[in-house]
């Protein structure tokens, strides 16, 4: 009997990947917060997290007409880039700037402790797999 890896690990290893990716996108924007016009970015956890998963998320699209844009998933755009968006300002800057730093920071915090949780979930399940392969020992 064979042990399938993705089923025994569940949405644990694609949430610790959106989750690593979502830290690097939070650190750029705080990284450029006194950039000119720089646009601060976040990925919608939840909807990347759906895609993939390979769960449907609302209603699907359909393409009446060859050129409408193809959101099938048959695009050139992986799952994620499709969900990584511009952040709307709270208050925008003269110079353009949509980072607010304090946002980010608290976000970036918010997904660290989201990261830790995930790594804990995916160590648990790990360890039940070691404990059913070892017979508890």
């Amino acid at each position: 009997m064979s042990i399938n890896f993705d089923k025994a690990l569940g949405i644990h290893e694609q949430a610790l990947t959106l989750r690593a990716r979502r830290n690097e996108v939070l650190a750029v924007n705080i990284a450029n917060a006194d950039t000119p016009n720089f646009k601060a970015r976040d990925i919608d956890f939840r909807a990347a997290l759906s895609a993939a998963s390979g769960q449907p998320q609302g209603l699907a699209l359909a393409r009446t007409e060859h050129a409408h844009l193809d959101l099938s998933g048959n695009s050139s755009m992986s799952p994620l880039e499709a969900q990584l968006k511009y952040r709307l300002p709270n208050q925008p800057t003269l110079d353009g700037n949509t980072v607010e730093e304090h946002v980010e920071q608290t976000a970036f915090a918010e997904n660290a402790l989201d990261y830790q949780a995930s790594l804990q979930f995916l160590g648990g399940k790990l360890a039940t797999l070691k404990s059913a392969i070892t017979g508890g020992r």
